[in-house]
């Protein structure tokens, strides 16, 4: 369900990464929940308590189907942590939470039933169900089947659910074919200290997942195969951890957690796919690892598992809140993953004695001074740093080749200005004269000197493109996050600067374009980014309908597909070829300038029109270039896009 529902939510919200997180923080909270549930209603009794949860399932059938309506798209203007939340909490809220019941209060009743059964080990049998489910999600349910249709067979799954556990709950009121119960023995429960430490390594195992996927989706594309990958090894860790003692190897995890967490620490500067993916992956593992096998060998005696469970939800959810929540709102920038680190092999440090304690800490120490050494780097010269819950925007000076500043989201550059007042409203970097968007314009006024033209960009970044406006062109940004505005108005000039008159539209691009009627722009630059990733929404059939409806008849549509990990190139060219476009690519390879002029850099942008005698002008034929079209790949749409097809 997590993927289903967060996956039709994703486009709704920019595509950003933090849609993730945040779904998780409410399905962390709602397990919560559940789990509270289950502990505060063992002591109404069975039979008040049966009653009780039979009624709220019949209840939640009320909810079905658990699909989201349009209703709930963001207008632009709204809060969208709150938002995404409260959209949760109407479409799946009660279904979900009655489902995160299920383990503490199943097992309860099975002990109920049974008390000479240990009931632990069905916790790794939830998982691996859990396993199979998000893994079956991108591997076989997201290329064969829709949306909506998946969204109606989970609600209907979800009915026969709820006859069976609440068929389950009437029945254990008097056990199983005349089950005979020994008596119960009276156990103190386990002291606050204990305690405690279930909800430090179950919070530390949520932080570290959190932490880790923002920083893989942010650098390389938010999708659900890359949301499912970390999220399935931390349920695999459940799994081992409560399924046998023999799994969690506990000398040979805590020294793979030795090396893993300075080498995670002092490779947060890079990003190399190839370095930090497998990396980040494996600490995850190893991290999640050992803070759940030290779960599972503190588990309580089963009359306290309703508590147990308490204390695992609560923690897994206080983990979500702060990599989710609290860390947008205190941190300037993506500080989490370092801390998460630093938190990590401190609390390893605690939990060992004797000559492991020496190596522990120096593990801990040695993790610090990495990470702080990385924070250094990341916030070296950078002139303004801001966050919002779209991505952390910095800018930075760069004194050579010529003077010029940069704005970067997350980890990569987006534009920038070169500074001087002989150089004030000059494109340069990724919109210079040689890149596809510097031809394209060079091109519409050679053959139009005197028409005006009207111009869309989805994405503001520093407003290089508006250096282009001439007098009586409007050119109109959309810009989904705030934070981006301002500076791009703070920090350059080119929106202030511009002949074209402009205008800033806040909110996510393509849902203003769906509300728009159409514009007749001669230019739409889709030049949105999350980090180094394009938001897959932006470049499906339905968004390239949007698209074509808003452009002149020999209108142009420009692709941003410069970035390192993912090509968009036959999926661009898939779609134009659908409804009768041709796209062309164009490459400017020129590499940092030591003249007085521009400075430019290595960028791919796409040309995607009707209009043939606009690709044949000089200024664009000579650097355009065929894109091949696989025959291997389906057309990306709203409801099936698979990103390992593309990855480079």
């Amino acid at each position: 369900m997590q993927p289903i529902v967060a996956k039709q939510i994703l486009p709704w919200f920019g595509g950003s990464a933090a849609v993730w997180t945040t779904c998780l923080v409410f399905f962390q909270s709602a397990l919560l929940a559940g789990y509270a549930y289950a502990d505060l209603t063992t002591r109404l009794g069975p039979r008040r308590q049966a009653l009780l949860h039979v009624a709220l399932l019949a209840a939640s059938l009320l909810a079905l189907p658990v699909l989201a309506g349009a209703g709930w798209k963001p207008l632009g203007d709204e809060q969208p942590i709150a938002r995404i939340l409260l959209l949760l909490a109407a479409t799946i809220g009660l279904p979900y939470f009655l489902l995160s019941t299920s383990t503490p209060l199943l097992q309860a009743w099975y002990w109920r039933t049974f008390r000479s059964a240990v009931p632990y080990r069905l916790f790794a049998l939830s998982n691996l169900a859990s396993l199979i489910a998000l893994l079956g999600f991108p591997l076989a349910l997201e290329p064969l089947f829709e949306l909506k249709s998946l969204g109606w067979a989970w609600s209907a799954l979800y009915a026969l659910f709820v006859l069976l556990c609440a068929g389950i709950a009437l029945f254990s009121l008097n056990g199983f074919a005349g089950q005979a119960k020994p008596a119960a023995v009276a156990v103190p429960p386990p002291p606050a200290a204990r305690q405690l430490q279930w909800l430090a390594l179950s919070a530390m195992g949520s932080v570290m997942l959190l932490a880790v996927t923002n920083h893989i989706t942010q650098n390389i594309s938010s999708v659900p195969f890359l949301w499912v990958l970390p999220l399935a090894l931390y349920l695999v860790t459940f799994i081992l951890a409560f399924d046998h003692p023999r799994w969690y190897a506990r000398p040979a995890f805590l020294g793979a957690l030795a090396g893993l967490v300075p080498a995670m620490a002092y490779f947060i500067p890079s990003l190399e796919l190839t370095v930090a993916a497998p990396l980040y992956l494996a600490g995850l593992f190893v991290a999640c690892m050992v803070c759940h096998g030290e779960l599972a060998r503190l588990k309580p005696d089963p009359r306290h598992l309703t508590r147990y469970y308490l204390a695992l939800s609560l923690g897994g959810a206080l983990g979500a809140v702060l990599v989710a929540i609290a860390a947008p709102l205190a941190l300037p920038g993506y500080f989490e993953l370092g801390i998460a680190l630093v938190a990590l092999a401190f609390v390893v440090m605690t939990g060992v004695r004797g000559t492991a304690r020496w190596l522990a800490t120096l593990v801990a120490v040695a993790t610090l001074v990495l990470v702080v050494r990385g924070g250094a780097a990341y916030v070296k010269d950078v002139r303004v740093m801001e966050r919002d819950f779209y991505g952390v925007v910095r800018t930075r000076d760069h004194p050579e080749p010529v003077p010029y500043r940069t704005m970067y989201h997350g980890g990569i550059m987006h534009g920038g200005q070169l500074l001087g007042d002989s150089f004030r409203n000059t494109p340069a970097d990724y919109f210079g004269p040689t890149s596809g968007y510097g031809r394209l314009f060079g091109a519409l006024h050679a053959r139009r000197p005197a028409r005006p033209l009207k111009v869309g960009v989805l994405g503001l970044g520093a407003g290089v493109i508006a250096a282009y406006g001439r007098p009586g062109d409007t050119i109109t940004f959309y810009e989904i996050s705030p934070r981006v505005v301002d500076i791009a108005r703070r920090e350059f000039t080119f929106l202030a600067d511009s002949h074209a008159r402009t205008q800033v539209v806040l909110g996510d691009g393509r849902l203003s374009l769906e509300r728009e009627p159409p514009r007749g722009y001669d230019v739409l630059g889709i030049d949105a980014f999350s980090g180094d990733s394009i938001p897959m929404h932006l470049v499906t059939r339905e968004a390239m309908a949007i698209y074509a409806r808003h452009i002149e008849a020999d209108g142009v549509i420009v692709f941003q597909a410069t970035n390192r990990y993912v090509d968009l190139l036959p999926v661009v060219k898939r779609l134009a070829a659908e409804i009768g476009l041709e796209a062309v690519l164009v490459s400017d390879s020129t590499q940092a300038s030591e003249g007085p002029e521009y400075w430019y850099s290595s960028t791919d942008q796409i040309l995607v029109t009707r209009n043939r005698k606009l690709l044949a002008a000089p200024q664009i034929a000579e650097a355009a270039a065929q894109i091949e079209d696989r025959k291997d790949l389906p057309t990306f749409t709203d409801s099936h896009h698979n990103l390992l097809r593309i990855l480079k």
